[in-house]
């Protein structure tokens, strides 16, 4: 009898942690949802979150006047960088170029003191702008949600990877809405004019495009996202 008391708070016991195990799962699950969306913020906020568009500079934008002011400078790419790195990546020169660290020493930090700082004097996002749940999200991307680009680029900002492999995957996951020559959306440049921006390409691979239906590869092993930005540089422009 104790022996079948025994093994029925056994049971009960396992029963319990895979419960937990689950419940786990499923909250890393809505995490990585969110830290997803927070990259998709970070690249154009204003389209993810459809608030009205900024029409004047950024107030920290040091390149008065410059080719992508005006609601590009509100952009936390245009300043930080595709590749995280601001000053220090792929924007350290050219007509992005503004002199700004990108983000990577926020990694790991308190998404809430993230959060904050988008308030600050610095950064100067409004509720109107950035909802709490915005700012949030975003703030979880940056704490949680960067990857070490130098991993899947080289020096001249291309993807690192399987040629092969990338179209096998653009096939089976992409070419559903663009096509398999990345053409097939109207209202969208062909894939192959954009291509060469290796970081770009890696971060909405992984992320998805701001305010549309594109899935999100996050929670997929980062190189396929790489093998399928190195695809994309053969299609055509």
């Amino acid at each position: 009898m104790m022996l079948k008391h025994f093994a029925r708070r056994v049971a009960l016991i396992g029963v319990a942690a895979l419960s937990l195990v689950a419940g786990a799962a499923a909250v890393a699950a809505e995490t990585e949802s969110a830290v997803a969306r927070g990259g998709r913020l970070y690249d154009k906020w204003f389209a993810e979150n459809k608030a009205a568009k900024p029409a004047a500079d950024h107030p920290g934008y040091t390149v008065k006047d410059g080719k992508y002011g005006k609601d590009a400078s509100w952009r936390c790419k245009e300043c930080h960088g595709w590749d995280y790195r601001g000053k220090d990546g792929a924007y350290a020169k050219g007509g992005h170029a503004t002199g700004i660290k990108g983000i990577q020493g926020a990694a790991g930090k308190d998404p809430a003191a993230i959060a904050a700082l988008l308030r600050d004097k610095t950064h100067g996002y409004s509720e109107a702008q950035l909802s709490a749940k915005d700012a949030g999200d975003l703030a979880l991307f940056v704490s949680k949600g960067q990857i070490d680009m130098t991993r899947y680029l080289d020096a001249a900002n291309k993807a690192k990877g399987n040629a092969g492999k990338g179209e096998v995957y653009f096939n089976t996951l992409c070419a559903g809405c663009h096509g398999v020559d990345g053409k097939k959306l109207k209202d969208a440049p062909p894939l192959g004019s954009v291509a060469d921006n290796g970081a770009e390409m890696l971060h909405k691979i992984i992320n998805g495009q701001p305010a549309e239906a594109m899935p999100a590869l996050r929670a997929l092993d980062h190189q396929i996202a790489a093998d399928i930005a190195v695809h994309l540089v053969s299609l055509p422009k």
